[in-house]
């Protein structure tokens, strides 16, 4: 059994393990394995397989901290073919993160699929990629990045994988995996290196839209980043799994000197 980023105390009560520290302090999680965490909870919370995951939209509150804490989720709206669900992470009494997803009827639209997103070369055609080693903190330790030609700052193509599980006692399924991934956008094609005297740029919040459901455990991460002038920056990605695009993710980022709160 590989190791896992979460272990299960029941009734939604988890306890985070030191792979996933986050990169902006030490005493807190990445949210990248919190929000695979929160995908495993909604994925489990009135399962329904007429409907599917169509996006995912994640509030992050403030710090998420490594200790013993709760999820909670609902259905917040029913639906005979669109239903929405909440989930919270609650840790100290405190929220750490809201999340909010649409599940939409599936049926078969093979007639009129279209895809505009163009595909980027696969994992096999990438190579290895060092230019994380940047990031402080356990979780990015624990991926694997494989960057295709071109990569700098701004702008950049990269596949990621874990081989760690979510929560301990079984295997991950690749919906959790993948979604548990994509927060790590914001590194891979940083205009401006982490740490030092540099600047800081953290997300506070994560949108993942899915036009269809992914699979494998490989994530491909088309990325652009995008800083204003006035502190407010943007990262977008087009999502991959090996078959090609599978839906995009938004990050809106707070752009600072180091030390300035």
């Amino acid at each position: 059994m590989a190791e896992s980023y979460y272990r299960s105390l029941g009734e939604g009560t988890f306890e985070s393990t030191l792979h996933t520290q986050g990169a902006w302090n030490d005493h807190e999680q990445h949210m990248a394995p919190a929000a695979g965490l929160l995908v495993h909870c909604l994925e489990q919370t009135n399962q329904r397989p007429d409907l599917r995951l169509a996006r995912v939209s994640f509030e992050i509150l403030g710090i998420i901290p490594q200790v013993i804490f709760d999820v909670t989720t609902k259905v917040a709206r029913a639906g005979r073919t669109i239903e929405l669900l909440e989930a919270e992470l609650v840790a100290g009494g405190r929220t750490a993160i809201k999340a909010t997803a649409w599940r939409l009827a599936v049926g078969d639209t093979s007639e009129v699929a279209a895809l505009e997103d163009e595909a980027m070369p696969g994992p096999r055609e990438a190579a290895g990629f060092d230019g994380m080693t940047a990031w402080p903190g356990n979780f990015i330790n624990t991926l694997e990045f494989r960057a295709v030609p071109g990569l700098r700052p701004g702008r950049g193509q990269v596949w990621v994988r874990s081989p760690f599980e979510m929560v301990d006692g079984g295997p991950t399924p690749d919906l959790v995996s993948l979604l548990g991934l994509v927060d790590a956008a914001n590194g891979v094609a940083a205009r401006v290196p982490p740490g030092g005297d540099s600047w800081m740029f953290p997300n506070v919040d994560l949108q993942i839209h899915l036009h269809r459901r992914p699979a494998g455990r490989w994530l491909g991460l088309d990325t652009r980043v995008t800083f204003g002038t006035d502190g407010i920056g943007l990262t977008s990605s087009v999502l991959h799994d090996e078959s090609g695009p599978f839906g995009r993710s938004e990050q809106i980022l707070t752009v600072r000197p180091l030390g300035r709160s």
